[in-house]
């Protein structure tokens, strides 16, 4: 743990924060309604208004773009009862089957809404405080869908080759547009009541408002969005994962043993340092101690499933990934295909050069992450993805 200043408290070495994201975690900081400090992640770097990688605990209002745009995004990984010697040789048809059930890519939905998708739809159509087909037409069909960037669908063997499946994806386009609108809300509020701002995406929602209450129940609405869109995912991936594990008589056979599925972009009331506050997780997870937490790598490394320390200044929290390196633009200009081909060597995964900016090098090395995050969580299980579906 390093202390900046009484503000600030960073899980990485200061020599390691970009000049840029310390520039913005010192904004943050300087946020008269923050509690304490700002709590900086081991894997840390520039987002859009406010630090990926930062927890930031507040009294009596928020800051929408804190949470971040992709509201509720998260990990689920489930462990099944199978073995690497369970697998068939060829991997290749397990990567094709779950890029057909799953639509993948930037705008990807689905033609249709399967059943176990609309139950879905309907308990989320009923706590909808708004029509939030005004904000995202159409919504209903994304359930189910993954994305692009550092979006991922991984089959995985732990330390003792057992397979695990392993996801990461938010809550779509409905999240996204649920964010910019209160974004959009909060910066005008600033401008009515003439309070400048360093940052203008550091608008904030005071917590006596209106304004304040109907992001919190929509934020809330995305973040639920989220987890069951990935729950419906995993469902799909584990039913194509089960047709290689026939059993002797045919059927499809019981697979699961233990779930595990965590927000990393989200605020809630907690209580800390004697306070209860709005605690903000931006590219953060929950690690209460003894909660079990994913922390994923990049394409081509490992991943973990950990379990928090409870860390009181970190405000019981713990890294979300590797965290970006470099911006995709600059990725393209230092990675080949080559790189990539390498470091996926040995792995299923569809060969694109649409990857190359998810290409290891433009991540901070995980291991590094792991290393300053000792004190916030203990690794239960080290991942290694034999198949990886992304979207372009």
């Amino acid at each position: 743990m390093y202390k900046i200043n009484e503000r600030i408290i960073a899980f990485i070495p200061p020599k390691d924060i970009e000049e840029n994201t310390m520039k913005q975690i010192e904004n943050i900081s300087k946020m008269s309604f923050l509690h304490k400090h700002i709590a900086v992640m081991p894997d840390c770097h520039l987002g859009k208004g406010a630090t990926v990688g930062s927890v930031v605990p507040t009294t009596g209002a928020v800051i929408p773009a804190c949470v971040g745009v992709d509201i509720g995004c998260g990990m689920i990984a489930v462990k099944t009862k199978f073995f690497k010697k369970d697998l068939p040789e060829d991997l290749s048809k397990i990567r094709i089957g779950i890029e057909r059930r799953i639509p993948l890519s930037v705008g990807g939905k689905n033609n249709k809404i399967t059943e176990t998708a609309q139950k879905r739809i309907d308990y989320l159509k009923g706590k909808q405080r708004i029509d939030y087909s005004t904000l995202q037409p159409n919504w209903e069909y994304t359930l189910g869908s993954l994305g692009s960037g550092n979006h991922f669908i991984e089959i995985s063997l732990d330390e003792n080759e057992q397979v695990w499946a392993f996801l990461h994806s938010g809550s779509r386009g409905i999240g996204n547009k649920i964010a910019l609108h209160h974004i959009e809300i909060a910066q005008k509020l600033m401008e009515l009541w003439k309070i400048d701002l360093v940052d203008k995406d550091l608008a904030y929602l005071p917590e006596n408002t209106s304004e304040f209450r109907d992001y919190i129940d929509d934020m809330r609405w995305a973040q639920e969005f989220a987890f069951l869109n990935r729950e419906e995912m995993m469902d799909r991936v584990l039913t194509e994962l089960s047709y290689a594990f026939y059993s002797e008589n045919g059927y499809q056979v019981e697979m699961e043993i233990e779930r595990i599925n965590c927000h990393h972009n989200f605020t809630q009331m907690e209580n800390h340092l004697g306070k209860n506050v709005w605690l903000t997780r931006k590219g953060a997870i929950l690690a209460s101690k003894d909660t079990f937490g994913l922390i994923p790598g990049s394409m081509g490394t490992a991943s973990y499933v950990v379990q928090g320390l409870g860390n009181p200044m970190s405000f019981n929290s713990a890294p979300h990934g590797a965290g970006r390196n470099f911006s995709r633009t600059e990725a393209r200009k230092r990675f080949t295909m080559e790189d990539l081909e390498k470091a996926m060597e040995g792995k299923e995964w569809r060969k694109t050069n649409a990857f190359i900016d998810e290409s290891p090098g433009a991540y901070k090395d995980i291991d590094v992450v792991m290393e300053n995050a000792k004190e916030l969580v203990k690794v239960v299980h080290t991942l290694t993805q034999i198949i990886n579906v992304k979207g372009d």
